[in-house]
């Protein structure tokens, strides 16, 4: 187990710089395990990987690092650097990135993309028509007390009277107070 593991990734980081890149790799093989979804531990890996002139493998452990993490461009720019090397030893045998091939896929597509064009007018919607309530006759999909007092609070009194109708119906035991306030809003009519 690693106490700390920032100080763990220096110093694998300072052998791989220094060209100690067996060391490295000796290093960070027994805690492949624990950090099997770390962009860190696979790029030290695939770097160590590299200079020991492994790079079908150091490749493989790239492609970890750009699934891990495919907005970091470190492990893009390394993988783009493997292929120039792969293409310049064996030109008829480029390293084929799938993950590079699929990003190139889909660019294609969304350059052939035309969003769908809406004809919209510059008129904003009147304040006044925004404040509009729905008609009288709409009906109420699910009728509340807060509903009825919101619309009472807002002057739409034929609207509160539907909804106290509706809930008489669905809790008789408080009809009585429902048609109190039904009774308070004709007065207001």
């Amino acid at each position: 187990m690693i106490s700390d593991p920032y100080l763990f990734f220096a110093e694998v980081s300072l052998d791989i710089s220094r060209g100690r890149f067996q060391s490295g790799i000796e290093k960070l093989e027994p805690f492949s395990s624990q950090f099997a979804e770390s962009y860190l531990f696979h790029l030290l890996y695939a770097k160590a990987l590299k200079g020991l002139r492994q790079n079908a493998l150091a490749g493989e452990y790239f492609r970890k690092c750009c699934t891990i993490a495919p907005a970091n461009q470190i492990a893009w720019q390394e993988l783009c650097e493997l292929q120039a090397l792969a293409e310049r030893g064996k030109p008829e045998a480029p390293v084929v990135d799938p993950v590079t091939d699929e990003l190139e896929k889909l660019t294609a597509a969304l350059m052939k993309f035309e969003p769908v064009i809406t004809s919209e007018n510059a008129d904003p919607t009147s304040i006044l028509e925004q404040k509009q309530p729905f008609s009288d006759d709409t009906a109420i999909a699910v009728p509340t007390e807060s509903l009825a007092n919101l619309f009472t609070a807002q002057g739409a009194y034929k609207k509160a009277i539907k909804i106290y109708t509706h809930l008489i119906q669905l809790k008789p035991q408080n009809a009585e107070l429902y048609q109190k306030e039904i009774d308070s809003l004709l007065d207001c009519l």
